[in-house]
């Protein structure tokens, strides 16, 4: 199945062929600090955790302590794991999976 996203552009096309040629964490990190601005990064850190959470079942107050984000920022995330275009679920299901794999080496 193909996805046909709203956004799409020749110039987010392009961008997503760089990440998608990142071949470590120490690249992610060299590139999206030249690419992004510090709050952008934190920003977007900061929703992926908030997807985590909201999947283990915690409540708004507790993301809101753990992670410092706003109700309407953790809302909005709980919109778009519900009725979003699925990413948040396909790179949690994958974290967990390769958390699920480390936990079972060691």
């Amino acid at each position: 199945m193909v996805y046909n996203s709203k956004l799409s552009s020749e110039f987010l096309d392009e961008l997503f062929e760089a990440i998608l040629l990142l071949r470590n964490r120490e690249e992610c990190y060299r590139f999206f600090e030249d690419i992004c601005t510090i709050k952008e990064l934190q920003s977007i850190s900061q929703r992926l955790q908030v997807a985590k959470l909201l999947r283990e079942n915690k409540t708004y107050h507790e993301i809101e302590d753990i992670t410092g984000a706003s109700t309407a920022t953790i809302s909005r995330v709980n919109r778009c794991i519900h009725y979003g275009a699925d990413g948040y679920n396909i790179i949690l299901d994958r974290l967990e999976k390769i958390k699920k794999e480390k936990n079972k080496d060691e």
